[in-house]
């Protein structure tokens, strides 16, 4: 008896299951805005006399271009760099032109490396996010005239230390992200 209601849940299970898709809406846009929401991570309340936060928002968009690639196209580095342009307090275009470079870089590296395993996307990050930040620290200093490039050490490493972090929030992201939630 007991088993026989074990395979009645089980079938319930199933049954709910079928007829079912991802919600358009929430399939496609939810990477957009979880990059979106990490580019508003800068008004929290953390007061340093350096840089020292990572930037989430960038580490978050590497992250969803290496889980699914075909996910953000190439031009999206363009808006979603203008976005972080508003939050970031960087000058503004710097960036447009470093997300939208590293688009590039992305899609290059796509071309070239068809299987990449997690340490590749590691390495890849580890070299893509210091580059950023020595850029967005140029940036700056063309702004201000105060140079920033060695106080942005302690960030590189804490960006290349919590990048897997960011990772698994991204999958998370994506699983909740293909809910089938709306029925056929």
């Amino acid at each position: 008896m007991i088993w026989r209601g074990l395979g009645a849940a089980k079938d319930e299970i199933t049954r709910k299951r079928i007829n079912r898709a991802p919600w358009p809406v929430l399939a496609t846009g939810l990477p957009w805005l979880s990059i979106m929401l990490a580019s508003m991570v800068s008004f929290s309340p953390v007061i340093a006399s350096a840089p020292v936060m990572p930037p989430f928002s960038y580490l978050m968009l590497l992250a969803w271009r290496m889980l699914r690639p075909g996910m953000l196209p190439v031009w999206a580095g363009l808006p979603l760099g203008f976005f972080d342009d508003l939050y970031s307090g960087q000058p503004f275009g710097s960036g447009i032109l470093l997300w939208s470079a590293t688009m590039l870089a992305m899609e290059v590296i796509d071309e070239r490396f068809l299987w990449r395993g997690f340490l590749q996307d590691w390495l890849a990050a580890s070299v893509l996010t210091p580059a950023y930040l020595l850029l967005c620290a140029m940036f700056a200093w063309g702004a201000t005239g105060y140079p920033l490039p060695l106080v942005i050490v302690p960030q590189v490493l804490l960006s290349i230390i919590i990048y897997p972090v960011m990772t698994r929030i991204v999958a998370l992201f994506d699983r909740v992200r293909l809910l089938p939630l709306k029925r056929l």
